[in-house]
């Protein structure tokens, strides 16, 4: 790659698909900004990966839910002269319990995280790639976002709307240069489960797969410009199911398979 090297901001980057992404933008020469809470993972994963692939890296423990915190990132790397060429939107979470049991707190703070503060990171920063021509987005959605979910009703939502958002501005910036891709992993062994409090559903027994193979999936479906990438066949075969089922049964499929085991 000729004059500056793309940098990858990755929210989320302590773990699961976020980490495993930054593996492999770390692999093709990328530099790095690396997002999450916990600093002492993030400063091994940069440490890892500036060893192995000679690249420089920006670690920031930041809570992105704090009031302001987006508009603080944003302006931090603009007085650090840190361009961002991919934003990584992976930083989200669940919470498994019946709508009406579970805090608001907790439900308002998921879509803080999932919804609002995805959505601000795009306003911040896509402006500036249009300008240049040239890089890109990858919004971490789900295979949730096709369908509702009893028992996480919220957080299907969330990624029904990180979905369809996706969709919406990549049509919007056709023609700029711009990727735009919506990666929407079934399920997947990290620890997203442990946080959601999902323990081990039927879900898991048919469609799970581990995290490295969505995030490989999901990064050759960005470079190649792909609107959405589902991960495995029986990934893309549930999103079609749910389109030919009666409306009114696909929610009671939904509990029943999402619902942990006795």
């Amino acid at each position: 790659m000729s004059g500056p090297r793309e940098r990858v901001l990755v929210t989320g980057a302590s773990s699961g698909i976020g980490l495993e992404l930054a593996r492999l933008f770390a692999a093709e020469g990328c530099d790095l900004v690396l997002l999450a809470r916990r600093e002492d993972r993030l400063v091994a994963l940069a440490e890892e990966l500036e060893a192995a692939h000679d690249i420089r890296t920006r670690v920031l423990p930041m809570d992105l839910c704090e009031a302001g915190a987006v508009g603080r990132l944003h302006q931090l790397l603009s007085q650090e002269d840190l361009p961002v060429h991919v934003l990584v939107n992976n930083a989200g979470f669940g919470v498994a319990a019946p709508f009406t049991g579970s805090p608001l707190e907790r439900q308002s703070a998921m879509i803080r995280l999932n919804v609002d503060v995805l959505t601000e990171l795009c306003h911040r920063f896509l402006p500036e790639m249009k300008q240049r021509g040239a890089g890109g987005v990858l919004n971490v959605a789900s295979t949730a976002g096709f369908q509702p979910g009893p028992s996480m009703a919220v957080y299907y939502a969330t990624k029904a709307f990180v979905l369809h958002f996706t969709e919406a501005i990549r049509e919007e910036l056709r023609g700029t240069g711009l990727h735009v891709t919506a990666l929407c992993p079934g399920p997947t062994w990290t620890e997203f489960m442990d946080v959601a409090g999902l323990g081990h559903p039927p879900l898991f027994d048919y469609f799970s797969m581990q995290a490295d193979r969505a995030a490989r999936a999901g990064h050759g479906g960005f470079r190649r410009n792909r609107s959405v990438v589902i991960p495995g066949f029986g990934n893309k075969l549930g999103t079609l199911l749910v389109r030919i089922f009666p409306r009114t049964l696909v929610p009671r499929v939904v509990r029943r398979i999402i619902t942990p085991k006795p």
